[in-house]
């Protein structure tokens, strides 16, 4: 992985700790002190967070024989959100950064890329074609809603948990990468050249 000014300043540099072909980047924590991420194997991929302000040893957040990806810090830092197959299907859950001791889980018919509503209010991922929204309640024990689905239609899916979309900041709208294949006519020209002379005609 590396890193790089955002006004296009400088060049990328890497960042020390992470194996830069195994590693995807997933989000950095509000205060800029972590960065959670994925680290790829043959098999399976697992969760790790890194700090960015000095301790360059990458810690596991979620390490199982499952695929573990997409990791998304909550706007106020006290939450991971991620997807995992470890059930057979991939499904969104979250955990406290703080104590993993416990997670819960957020889809309930399947479920990746997840990202969070900025208010912290709220979870969104996909499912297939269907973007769903589940409401978290963070006062006391930590409570969710059932998922409800917010839209369907076709759009580029190009990752199985990194998500290639983005919410606006207050909620209502989401940027997505229009996938394009095969949606525009076919058009077969039979005799081209015969039209091509009628059209330009030999002298």
């Amino acid at each position: 992985m590396q890193w790089t000014a955002a006004d296009g300043s400088g060049h990328p540099q890497p960042i020390a700790g992470s194996r830069s072909v195994a590693d995807i980047p997933g989000s950095v924590s509000p205060d800029g002190d972590t960065l959670a991420f994925i680290r790829q194997t043959e098999t399976s991929g697992d969760v790790y967070v890194l700090s960015l302000r000095g301790a360059f040893q990458p810690r596991t957040v979620v390490n199982t024989s499952a695929y573990e990806g997409g990791p998304q810090f909550s706007p106020d830092g006290r939450l991971i959100a991620y997807a995992s197959d470890e059930s057979g299907q991939m499904q969104v859950y979250v955990r406290p950064f703080a104590g993993l001791d416990r997670r819960w889980q957020v889809s309930t018919q399947g479920g990746t890329q997840p990202l969070w509503n900025k208010n912290g209010n709220e979870i969104f991922y996909r499912n297939g074609n269907k973007m769903m929204a589940v409401n978290i309640s963070s006062s006391g024990d930590l409570t969710l809603s059932q998922p409800r689905q917010l839209f369907e239609q076709r759009y580029a899916f190009q990752n199985i948990s990194v998500a290639n979309y983005d919410v606006s900041s207050d909620g209502q709208r989401f940027v997505m990468v229009k996938d394009e294949a095969g949606s525009g006519p076919l058009n077969v020209v039979l005799n081209w050249f015969e039209e091509l002379k009628a059209r330009v005609p030999t002298r």
